[in-house]
């Protein structure tokens, strides 16, 4: 579920020979529904936030202050809607640059009435990078993001080094970060990288539990189905 955008850009990562920065999504071919784009005319001037490289003012752009988890690319929606409906005493800034999934996403936010979601559609490592200020997040979601199946394009990944550490740098102390895929390697790679980072301390032995907020997905059964598992790992940000 990688994180329309900014503006056509390249792969998520591009040969060694030629090394570029990882990207939070990559862009996909889709076509964005009547439905959908209704909701953007109508409803994207109020929970769309534009990028800026500069510091984000949360309650002011949420109108309250509340604890604030970050999600990364939330697919069509459907999942982060359920959460924000669920936990209404949190805000979610979700960074998508897919264009029918941002529509989709403010069609559920327009049907059930939320109010504690923003978009920002761009990359959202640039987003950490420029917009979140250290210790600003409670909690990061990542799910299902893209496992670059093929050995020569583990590099795109986006679970690497550098992201982890930027990530637990913008959390507070207890903060959590909850990440889950269906890829088996993936879910070893993740487990590897997130235990390195020395600001994170898992919460479970190895992969945990799925947390009760997090609902299954159409593509979380949809892997079931084809026998993949699903294997989600929470860490939490060190005093």
């Amino acid at each position: 579920m990688t994180t329309p955008a900014p503006s056509p850009a390249a792969p998520a990562a591009a040969d060694a020979e030629h090394p570029r920065r990882i990207r939070s999504f990559v862009l996909r071919a889709g076509r964005t529904t009547s439905g959908q784009t209704r909701a953007l005319a109508d409803l994207g001037p109020r929970y769309l936030l534009d990028y800026a490289p500069a510091p984000l003012d949360a309650a002011a752009a949420f109108g309250r202050s509340a604890p604030l988890i970050l999600e990364i690319g939330f697919g069509m929606g459907e999942a982060t809607a359920q959460i924000a409906q669920a936990r209404p005493q949190d805000d979610f800034l979700c960074c998508e640059v897919h264009e029918p999934g941002v529509g989709a996403l403010l069609k559920r936010i327009g049907e059930a009435g939320l109010t504690n979601i923003r978009i920002v559609r761009h990359d959202a490592v640039e987003v950490l990078e420029h917009m979140l200020a250290p210790g600003i997040l409670d909690g990061v979601h990542l799910f299902f993001p893209d496992p670059w199946h093929k050995k020569r394009h583990h590099k795109r990944r986006l679970v690497q080094p550098p992201l982890v550490a930027l990530l637990a740098s913008r959390l507070r102390s207890g903060g959590y970060l909850h990440c889950a895929t269906d890829w088996q390697p993936y879910a070893e790679q993740m487990l590897a990288v997130l235990s390195a980072e020395p600001l994170l301390a898992n919460t479970a032995q190895d992969y945990a539990g799925r947390p009760a907020y997090r609902p299954l997905t159409k593509f979380e059964n949809r892997g079931l189905r084809l026998g993949y598992g699903v294997r989600d790992l929470v860490f939490v940000r060190r005093p």
